[in-house]
């Protein structure tokens, strides 16, 4: 049975990824390899640094701009993240001067927030609360 081992975000600047998704958001690094002008860049939970591996894959394929542009102007996160508890997530991203483009919302079963990652995505953050 297949079993998902790493998923991508299209970032525009690996650098400023890894940056943003170490410091701001909490992941640690897990993997950086050198591919030429790229590298094979992955972050992992802290929690779990075995389980699925986030790829931070440069958006240099032609269509990955203009998707990534839509997707934005449509205010539709690219991917979404689980947190435990999205309030103190939020004030704490407040706090670090992260942009914040839905701020937290009940929707049903689940409570979210949209933000700016700063390399062209916008991702969702989200807590179970039912």
């Amino acid at each position: 049975m297949p079993r998902i081992t790493t998923a991508s975000v299209l970032v525009d600047n690996q650098a400023r990824a890894l940056a943003f998704y170490t410091d701001v958001l909490g992941f640690q690094l897990k993997t950086d390899v050198p591919l030429g002008e790229f590298r094979w860049l992955t972050v992992v939970s802290p929690d779990l640094p075995e389980g699925v591996e986030l790829l931070l894959e440069p958006d240099e394929h032609p269509a990955a701009k203009p998707f990534k542009a839509a997707l934005v102007a449509d205010g539709i996160p690219l991917t979404s993240f689980g947190v435990d508890d999205l309030d103190a997530v939020h004030e704490d991203l407040v706090a670090k001067g992260v942009t914040i483009v839905q701020p937290p919302i009940d929707m049903g079963p689940v409570r979210t927030l949209v933000l700016d990652d700063t390399c062209g995505n916008l991702i969702q953050l989200a807590q179970m609360t039912g």
